[in-house]
């Protein structure tokens, strides 16, 4: 099956009944999508498919034969972070990281198609995004400046 993943198009050999997750971590090692609880409900498993924020854990292979799909590993790099990556590092709103990949993906989705979203719209957006640690507040100074960022 054809897959255009992070910008590079790949032919992955699985059953077409496989989940999105499963491809992506077991079969291409990009571990930045988490398996949480496995039922679409926590967004660990959050990607991005033609820019909408998706729960792969729930999301069939062949429901996405040829199209754009983005984990946090094609998000940026390490020595270029993309904008909410570098928010989340200079707010440091990360606590244990479980989380981190469905709070960044599900807000550039957002912020994407809400560049002008208030306060109480980003929240709400986010509310979807279960964490465990707590670091609300930061994840949220951390959105908010990438908002800034990227309006400039």
């Amino acid at each position: 099956m054809q897959f255009t993943i992070n910008g590079r198009s790949q032919n992955i050999d699985c059953d077409v009944r496989t989940s999105l997750l499963d491809l992506l971590r077991d079969h291409l090692g990009l571990t930045g999508t988490k398996k949480g609880c496995n039922q679409g409900a926590c967004g660990a498993c959050t990607v991005l498919v033609k820019g909408q924020a998706v729960r792969s854990c729930i999301t069939p292979v062949e429901s996405v034969l040829g199209v754009e799909i983005t984990t946090l590993e094609g998000l940026g790099t390490i020595e270029k972070p993309h904008i909410i990556q570098k928010a989340f590092i200079d707010e440091q709103a990360a606590q244990c990281g479980f989380c981190l990949n469905g709070v960044i993906l599900t807000a550039k989705a957002f912020l994407d198609k809400n560049p002008k979203a208030n306060e109480q719209e980003i929240q709400q957006a986010m509310s979807r995004v279960l964490c465990r640690c707590f670091t609300h507040t930061r994840m949220l100074r951390a959105i908010g400046r990438a908002k800034q960022e990227m309006a400039r």
